[in-house]
């Protein structure tokens, strides 16, 4: 059994940037993107200073998170243990760009397909090495099979001292440092914003906006000193774990990464919320005698959720880089992917509840005879548990991008569940303004709205925020919404808007107030979402 992985040797490497360079050649990669770049970072203070270089790129895990994501099998990893992909397969869903903790993942501009180094597969396969091997001046990389004692590789990590990059996430790298140095294996070691860059491209915001500030790499001769971290003073010790850092750490050079996600993703779950919420909450009421059953309680009910699906589709699609392959979740779905489970989830539940949405309109209108009394409860059943899984699976998918630790969170699929009870509550909630729920249901859409909005505020502020997180990264994250950039959609967005107001509301039985309280609701989850998906993003992983 083959085991191909790399070693980079710091002592010899002497920041020429041929690899990086071989690389782009041997591949084509576009400009603007990297498979393999030389990170350098600086520290110190003049006139005692160290420059630190750092070859970057694929680890080819042995667990790689990336493969296990992708719903269509695009990133593969072979029998020789190289993590390869298939530009061809790829629907740019940036999955696993969220699944990697070491940003190797990018966009390609020229495909709009997901690449990365793929170990020069097409020569290893013949019997050569990677490109950047060849080239290295100083054979400062190694390449070979782990496995094969007889190898360069497996000789030198038997007697070199060798760390990996985030150890601690159980991936299994095999991209191996001689002499690697903390402040360029943790890049939470130096602050994001603002940088001072030696040489690099800025990158534009989404849609083609102005960089924004802490994008934009600063002048070579802005000579400012940059704090370590927030909070810290300005030349105080960096402490990383129980290692100590050097007193000044900035980056000289690096690859700068989009943020994968944007807008899409956060409304995606809001009207998913909706969809799944409304049949949870009515199946649970029909089922278990707290209200009884209304043909056109039922027939709104579907109206509001069908729709809400529909969006949802609309936005996973209008996220996707190469939204002409989305059938390919269908085609040659990966089936470990939440996403590719996710996808029949929501086409499943779509399916079931068009089907009983129509056959109960049309009875209603008297175009067929249409009795669904005996198989309702069976109805019922099965929407409200497809209901609950359409709610539940994003837990899983978030759980699988390994590179957002504050998205591994084992409260996740509870606070989805309850999400999506409290958006169905609300959807119906303004139902309840057009005199569409009976005097039973209201009360129970009543006093349900009004618990998930008090447990929400619970989980939110004791479960996801008020605990220590498990790593610095998902720490550092969640700090970002509650005291960061996020804060004020947070705060007053979330909590206020969303969560406040309509408890206020929910005291006023009027018409405006109903509506008004389901708004509100829905922009809340909005806000509460748009933090939680943005804010892991800007923390880096490389």
């Amino acid at each position: 059994m083959q085991s191909y992985g790399f070693i980079i040797n710091n002592e010899r490497c002497i920041g020429c940037h041929a690899c990086s360079t071989a690389c782009k050649s041997e591949n084509s990669v576009p400009l603007g993107v990297h498979r393999t770049w030389v990170k350098s970072t600086e520290t110190g203070i003049y006139p005692d200073t160290q420059r630190h270089f750092q070859v970057t790129r694929c680890n080819h895990c042995d667990n790689p998170p990336c493969v296990r994501i992708c719903p269509t099998g695009a990133m593969r990893q072979m029998d020789n243990g190289i993590v390869e992909f298939d530009g061809n397969a790829c629907i740019g869903c940036k999955a696993c760009m969220q699944a990697c903790p070491y940003d190797s993942i990018y966009i390609d501009p020229e495909t709009n397909t997901a690449a990365k180094c793929h170990y020069c597969s097409h020569r290893v396969s013949v019997g050569m090495e990677p490109a950047c091997v060849v080239v290295c001046p100083a054979h400062a990389i190694i390449a070979g099979d782990i496995a094969d004692p007889d190898s360069e590789i497996a000789r030198t990590l038997s007697r070199a001292k060798v760390t990996v990059r985030k150890p601690e996430q159980g991936t299994a790298p095999k991209l191996f440092y001689i002499a690697g140095s903390d402040v360029n294996l943790h890049p939470t070691v130096t602050e994001r914003r603002p940088l001072t860059f030696a040489a690099a491209d800025a990158l534009p915001a989404p849609g083609g906006a102005p960089p924004r500030e802490h994008d934009q790499p600063r002048a070579n001769g802005d000579a400012r000193r940059l704090p370590q971290l927030q909070g810290l003073p300005e030349h105080g010790p960096l402490r990383l774990g129980g290692r100590q850092a050097q007193h000044m750490a900035q980056v000289g050079y690096n690859a700068q990464h989009r943020v994968p996600w944007h807008w899409q993703v956060p409304a995606y779950l809001v009207t998913k919320a909706i969809g799944a919420g409304v049949w949870m909450l009515l199946a649970l009421a029909w089922l278990l005698d707290l209200a009884s059953y209304e043909t056109s309680t039922a027939i709104y009910g579907g109206a509001v959720a069908l729709l809400m699906m529909t969006l949802t589709t609309a936005f996973l699609v209008l996220d996707l880089e190469r939204p002409d392959r989305f059938l390919y979740i269908l085609l040659r779905p990966q089936w470990r992917s939440w996403l590719a489970r996710g996808s029949v989830l929501l086409i499943g539940y779509s399916t079931l509840l068009g089907l009983y949405w129509g056959l109960e309109t049309l009875g209603h209108l008297g175009v067929m005879s249409v009795d669904l009394t005996t198989y309702r409860p069976a109805w019922l059943l099965v929407l409200g548990l497809f209901g609950t899984g359409v709610a539940i699976y994003t837990a899983f998918l978030f759980g699988q991008a390994e590179g957002r630790d504050l998205w591994q969170n084992p409260l996740l699929p509870i606070h989805l569940v309850l999400q999506a009870t409290m958006m169905g509550a609300a959807a119906l909630w303004m139902a309840e303004s057009f005199g569409v729920l009976n005097s039973e249901l209201s009360s129970v859409v009543r006093w349900t709205l009004g618990s998930c909005l008090l447990a929400d505020l619970f989980v939110i502020l004791l479960g996801e925020f008020g605990m220590s997180h498990a790593s610095e990264v998902a720490a550092r994250a969640a700090h970002e919404i509650s005291g960061g950039r996020f804060r004020h959609i947070f705060w007053g967005g979330a909590i206020v808007v969303g969560h406040a107001l309509p408890l206020l509301l929910l005291t006023v039985a009027t018409p405006a107030a109903q509506i008004g309280a389901a708004i509100f609701v829905t922009a809340g989850l909005y806000a509460y979402e748009y933090a939680f998906v943005m804010a892991p993003q800007e923390i880096p992983n490389a």
